[in-house]
């Protein structure tokens, strides 16, 4: 189980070019955990591995309403809708649902 977390945190990084240090920050790792990760060398367990899953489940949507090259910048910006927290900081803290509200409205601007 710990290798499909360890592919899912490689594939943030290729897809669409998330640094190790903004990954640790979504998961509450050291960077050079999460390049252990990416480089097969461990993977993630228990809340780790809720945050890469939580952080791959925000960057599947966002990839549907921006360009991939934004995301890493969205992620790391205070965001208004968010009382000026970064998203990147709700993941870590478990405020998934929180940050999915925020996501919703990028996705269907009518709805909200």
């Amino acid at each position: 189980m710990k290798a499909a977390f360890a592919i899912e945190a490689g594939r943030l990084r290729e897809q669409v070019g998330l640094s190790a240090e903004q990954i640790a920050r979504a998961t509450g790792a050291a960077p050079s955990t999460v390049r252990g990760w990416i480089g097969h060398r461990s993977g993630p367990t228990g809340r780790r591995a809720e945050r890469i899953a939580e952080l791959s489940a925000i960057i599947d949507r966002l990839m549907h309403v921006m360009p991939k090259e934004h995301i890493p910048v969205w992620l790391s910006k205070p965001n208004e809708a968010l009382n000026e927290k970064k998203p990147l900081d709700l993941i870590a803290v478990g405020a998934y649902r929180r940050l999915a509200e925020v996501v919703s409205g990028i996705e269907d601007p009518g709805a909200v």
